[in-house]
């Protein structure tokens, strides 16, 4: 099965470790800090073998993805986008330019 993970370690974060890991599951760059890989493991067995490789007094934050079960974070969890805020509403009353 083909899986996604999105991983953000930190500044401290042990990633010669997960590239090493990575590296063995012959793993393809998606972009900044996201890679693919194929595995007949089950997402659950993955995130048992990246949770006994991380820290998790290092906070790290995996975000895992297949097809078949979509995504979920399997070490740390969703923290507030960088973008909140930036969408701005107008206020009843306000005159919109069309």
């Amino acid at each position: 099965m083909r899986y996604w993970i999105s991983y953000d370690l930190g500044l401290r974060g042990d990633y010669e470790d997960l590239y090493a890991w990575l590296d063995k599951h012959n793993a393809r760059e998606c972009g900044d800090s996201v890679a693919t890989f194929l595995s007949d493991k089950s997402r659950e067995q993955i995130a048992k073998d990246l949770s006994r490789m991380l820290d998790p007094e290092r906070n790290p934050r995996i975000y895992i993805i297949n097809m078949k079960q979509g995504g979920k974070f399997i070490l740390g969890r969703r923290k507030p986008a960088p973008w909140t805020g930036f969408a701005q509403v107008l206020e009843s009353g306000e005159e919109r330019d069309e």
